[in-house]
């Protein structure tokens, strides 16, 4: 997370979130004279973030829940736990205030994965995808072998109806609401029944635990090791999930040798993964992903005006380019797709 703007009172989108930071920093007896608040560039979640540092320049970071919630019933709380238990890295909390919607949590600076990639750009970045891929592996094979399965993030999953409804996100959300893509009915059965047949495909495959959204935005670095952040949606899907969102990632160009290089570390820390469709099913994953992210993208800039996401429409699209031209079983679905997004030819 990154700083977008300073002052000893926060700026945000509404007064309800200004005052719900400052009847907090009263509670715990920070004078406003001594304390600095500055809001972070959040991500695509209904949350926001600020940075509160004291008078002795200690800080944390305030996290701001839309809703006021329950103590504990937070899915950070519990996915939080199970992470902390398998030894994945991840931001205490330090502090709650269900009333206000607020969770304190450790402040691990602003450097992620993605920024030291853009910084760095002469460094061999290796060494930390060594690190990333192995936490996945840890993920996986760790939670396999608890024996308390119950509740999240166990109890989720990516089911037919989950990735169904993620396609449909991409078709609603990308193609008729940012693009304004008018579908043809025949044209909107056939990709309805494509679609199905990926979702259909990939539930069908033995789950592992995910991080979900395990990309260079989510990984903060701090101390020159890797952090795990936005975790709190983990649940069970495909081994191949979490390495796509990594290696494919929307937001930067990685090169093929050290994409190559990490599944191979990947497929030697998880014998599990050896089955001798991988690739199909990396490649499999990757559509899916990347269709769902571009639902993500267009929503974000159609509903919530932020351009940003706008950036990273191209790469996302290059990406399920590459992946539907480079296999003959996405055949039709790349037909079907083409008259609808020109970057596809």
């Amino acid at each position: 997370m990154t700083e977008t703007a300073t002052g000893a009172t926060p700026r945000h989108k509404t007064n309800s979130v200004d005052k719900r930071v400052v009847d907090y920093l009263k509670r715990l007896g920070l004078p406003p004279s001594t304390t600095t608040v500055k809001r972070l560039h959040g991500d695509a979640s209904d949350r926001s973030y600020v940075r509160v540092i004291r008078s002795d320049s200690s800080s944390f970071i305030l996290a701001l829940h839309p809703e006021p919630f329950a103590p504990n019933t937070l899915p950070q709380f519990h996915v939080g736990a199970i992470f902390e238990r398998l030894g994945i890295p991840i931001p205490r909390i330090i502090d709650q205030a269900g009333d206000l919607g607020l969770l304190a949590i450790d402040d691990l600076g602003d450097e992620t994965l993605l920024s030291w990639l853009e910084t760095n750009n002469t460094q061999d970045p290796t060494p930390l995808y060594l690190e990333a891929v192995g936490l996945i592996a840890k993920l996986q094979t760790g939670a396999a072998a608890l024996d308390d399965k119950r509740g999240e993030p166990f109890g989720l999953a990516f089911d037919t109806h989950k990735l169904d409804w993620e396609l449909d996100f991409f078709r609603s959300q990308f193609l008729e609401t940012y693009r304004q893509v008018n579908i043809a009915p025949t044209t909107s059965k056939a990709l309805q029944y494509e679609l199905s047949k990926i979702s259909s495909e990939l539930a069908a495959e033995p789950r592992v635990l995910c991080h979900r959204d395990y990309h260079s935005r989510n990984l903060m670095i701090k101390q020159n090791n890797l952090v795990v952040i936005d975790f709190q949606d983990a649940r069970m899907g495909p081994n191949t999930y979490d390495l796509v969102s990594l290696l494919r990632d929307c937001y930067v160009d990685l090169p093929q040798s050290l994409v190559t290089n990490m599944i191979t570390h990947f497929r030697s820390a998880l014998p599990m993964s050896h089955a001798t469709n991988f690739h199909d099913r990396f490649n499999l994953m990757s559509v899916q992903r990347h269709l769902k992210a571009l639902g993500t993208f267009g929503h974000q800039i159609s509903y919530f005006g932020r351009s940003g996401f706008a950036a990273n429409v191209p790469r996302t699209l290059k990406y399920l380019r590459e992946t539907l031209h480079g296999q003959p079983r996405f055949g039709r679905l790349l037909e079907l797709l083409t008259p609808l997004i020109q970057e596809l030819t």
